[in-house]
């Protein structure tokens, strides 16, 4: 009988296969996580060959700390916070810039789930007299993110890719609420007013 197991357990189901020596079962872990720890790693670290290391680095404390997980978030929640806290280790060390208020204030504005594509497509109608291909819009999109610090980066990434919510991300990254929201609104802010710079300085 074959030992592949399918990718359908619960958190609970896969934990306990994997604590009970079960390594395909780790192997399904990392296969549910690995995009989302690849988000973060890349967002937050630039050299390859340290994303790799990073990347396993995350695995390994991840599998010596599994009989600790208590399920009180998911257990993606709990991989991403691995992730993220490794990458910031990494960070600090490096001595590199993690966050940047870009000079703005604070604001309550709530942007739901789909504020990029609105004002992608905002600015494509506004500031372009003529039709701006989708792709190239989402090409200058991703070099105006790769320009933010890392802690934004992955802020952005996790809520408008992976479409987490402010309580999710503030579990990720051990950041309150309120700085979650603080944050995406400086870095939704920076890219917003790039982009319409970059269209306005290419329709001279």
């Amino acid at each position: 009988m074959s030992n592949r197991i399918e990718n359908n357990f619960s958190d609970q189901q896969l934990v306990t296969r994997v604590l009970h020596g079960d390594r395909n079962a780790f192997s399904v872990l990392i296969n549910n996580t690995e995009t989302l720890v690849a988000q973060i790693v890349f967002k937050m670290v630039s050299n390859a060959e340290d994303r790799k290391d990073i990347a396993q680095d995350i695995y390994l404390k991840a599998f010596k700390n599994l009989a600790g997980f208590k399920f009180q978030s998911k257990l993606s929640t709990w991989i991403a916070q691995i992730s993220y806290n490794a990458c910031l280790n990494y960070l600090e060390r490096k001595k590199l810039l993690l966050v940047n208020d870009f000079g703005y204030e604070d604001s309550n504005e709530e942007d739901g789930p789909g504020f990029m594509s609105q004002w992608q497509t905002q600015a494509a109608t506004n500031v372009a007299e003529t039709a701006i291909a989708q792709k190239q819009l989402l090409k200058i999109l991703g070099t105006e993110i790769d320009k933010l610090p890392p802690v934004y980066k992955t802020l952005v990434t996790l809520y408008h890719n992976e479409e987490m919510s402010y309580e999710e991300i503030s579990s990720v990254t051990q950041l309150p609420e309120g700085t979650v929201k603080s944050y995406l609104f400086r870095a939704r802010k920076f890219l917003k007013e790039s982009i319409l710079n970059k269209y306005k300085k290419e329709e001279l």
